[in-house]
C-alpha cells in the first residue's frame, strides 16, 4: 500500500475506510484505476488534514466527503462539462446490461450495470444511501446539496433503477447458434 510508505502508518480509523471508499469510487467512475487513485488521493488529503475532524464518529462521512471534493476536481479536470452542475443529470457510464438471469453472478452483474447507467447525481446519492447506510442529512453535507435534492434524487434513482432492471430482465437471452459441420 502506496499511502504507507508515503506517510508512515496511517491512523488506524483512516486507513479502515479504504474498502468503502474503494467501493463507492468505483460505483461512481466504473474504473479500477481511477478508483485507486480516487481513494489514494482521498487518504493524503485526509491524512494531512487528520487535525479538522473534531469527531471520531463521523470519520466515515468527512472522509467520503473529501473523496466527493477529489471526484468533481477530476471531473472539472476532464472538462467535458461548462458547468459541474451538468453532470449531476449527464453523466452514464457506457456498460452495456447483461443479459437478464437467475443466476446471482448475471443479477449482480444487471444491477450493477444498471447503477452505472444512473445519471452520477442519482449513482452518487444511491450508493451512499442504499450501499453505504448514510442517513440524507449526512449525503447532504458530504455531497454539499441540500437534504431535499438528496431525497428527490434517491427517488429519481430508484425509480430509474426498477425501469432500467425491468428493461434488463424482459431482454430475451441469446443462444448459440449450432450447425452442422460434415
Amino acid at each position: 500500500m502506496i499511502s504507507r510508505f508515503l506517510f508512515g502508518p496511517l491512523r488506524p480509523g483512516i486507513e479502515a475506510q479504504r474498502p468503502v471508499l474503494y467501493r463507492l469510487a468505483y460505483a461512481w467512475c466504473h474504473d479500477a484505476a481511477l478508483a485507486d487513485d480516487l481513494v489514494q488521493e482521498t487518504l493524503s488529503k485526509a491524512w494531512t488534514r487528520r487535525a479538522q475532524l473534531r469527531d471520531d464518529a463521523a470519520l466515515k462521512a468527512w472522509m467520503v466527503s473529501i473523496m466527493s471534493h477529489c471526484w468533481l476536481d477530476h471531473l472539472r479536470r476532464r472538462r467535458d462539462f461548462d458547468d459541474v452542475e451538468e453532470w449531476q443529470n449527464e453523466l452514464e457510464s457506457s456498460a452495456d446490461t447483461p443479459e437478464a438471469s437467475c443466476d446471482r453472478e448475471q443479477v449482480i452483474a444487471s444491477v450493477r450495470s444498471a447503477v452505472a447507467r444512473l445519471p452520477m447525481g442519482q449513482r452518487q446519492v444511491l450508493t451512499l444511501v442504499d450501499l453505504e447506510e448514510f442517513g440524507y442529512a449526512e449525503v447532504a453535507e458530504i455531497l454539499d446539496i441540500p437534504v431535499g435534492t438528496v431525497m428527490s434524487r434517491l427517488s429519481r434513482a430508484r425509480a430509474n433503477l426498477k425501469t432500467l432492471l425491468d428493461t434488463a430482465m424482459q431482454q430475451p437471452t441469446a443462444k448459440p447458434l449450432l450447425r452442422r459441420v460434415k
